[in-house]
């Protein structure tokens, strides 16, 4: 019998065409409850999801079949990958296929913010010329602090390649990563050095409010402070704080605090006046959680993923 695969998100269309190509049986559930799927799920070896609910172990012990989970994205946190694993689930990730939308979308953030392109573009559009008072700032010269130095953060520090900068990379996972563009940094250098501030950390207990009070006030100069990553890793009241008092001079946030756990929206309770203060400044960039979402990352997502999940089907034969 053929093996049954049930994505739980909808995907690049690319990726059922893949595995189905690969001999696999692809079903599509994007209504049921949790409940419901974990009542069928005995019948799948393989499951897709991005983020619609958590994968925990009610959920995986409910798949007795159960060979792979594969999650359309970079971050695995709505997964019990450690538990899955123990059980022989083998649980894959495409952040390979995203790392480029991320890189150039944390670029398009910083440059917005140092070239006050939010204030400029409100302005002439009302018929105000402002030329002075919408002074920029050059990137070249200035030193990138990037903390998390996996797939996005390297993305990040390859698009930063055409501008004279130095970069510093602090990632507590790895070592001997410096070459001729990145200076292997502890987080005291970057404090002490930092011009630029971007997260590519997972969401984990020891990221989760990474950046708080304390983590703002550790820095030497006034810095751009850039999020990509996951929203709890900011705490955003004591960003908020930060801003106020001129320690962070912008930032640019594709991920909130405030966001559902399947990342589709905004908390349905009554955003906090932090969230109040960030709608409106001038001086912070908000995004929808899309710095991973273009058009070619969505094929790319699709394209990784499959071959991984045929990889370990196949593996299983």
């Amino acid at each position: 019998m053929n093996k049954k695969i049930l994505f739980l998100d909808s995907n690049h269309p690319m990726m059922i065409g893949m595995l189905r190509a690969n001999g696999f049986v692809c079903d599509e559930d994007y209504i049921s409850s949790k409940e419901e799927v974990e009542a069928k799920l005995n019948e799948y070896h393989g499951v897709v999801i991005r983020s619609r609910f958590t994968l925990d172990k009610t959920f995986l012990d409910a798949g007795k079949n159960l060979q792979c989970i594969g999650r359309a994205g970079a971050g695995m946190e709505n997964i019990y990958v450690k538990y899955a694993e123990s059980i022989g689930v083998k649980c894959v990730h495409a952040p390979e296929g995203n790392r480029v939308a991320v890189g150039e979308h944390v670029l398009g953030m910083l440059l917005s913010l140092m070239n006050n392109f939010r204030r400029a573009d409100r302005e002439v559009r009302a018929g105000i010329w402002l030329r002075e008072e919408n002074r920029g700032t050059e990137l070249t010269g200035k030193t990138v602090g990037i903390i998390g130095y996996g797939n996005m953060g390297t993305a990040f520090e390859k698009v930063l390649q055409g501008f004279d900068v130095q970069v510093l990379a602090c990632d507590k996972y790895k070592t001997n990563f410096g070459h001729d563009h990145v200076i292997e940094s502890s987080m005291n250098m970057i404090f002490e050095e930092a011009d630029v501030v971007s997260m590519h950390v997972p969401l984990t207990s020891e990221t989760r409010f990474m950046a708080d009070a304390a983590f703002f006030k550790s820095f030497r100069k006034s810095i751009w402070f850039l999020n990509t990553s996951r929203g709890k890793v900011t705490e955003t009241a004591a960003l908020v704080e930060a801003l106020k008092s001129g320690k962070v001079r912008g930032a640019g946030l594709d991920v909130l605090e405030y966001e559902t756990t399947s990342f589709e929206k905004l908390s349905a309770d009554e955003l906090p006046e932090a969230f109040q203060y960030l709608r409106s400044s001038d001086n912070v960039i908000l995004s929808p959680h899309v710095a991973g979402w273009t058009h070619e990352s969505h094929m790319k997502i699709g394209t990784v993923l499959a071959e991984k999940i045929t990889a370990v089907l196949r593996s299983h034969e």
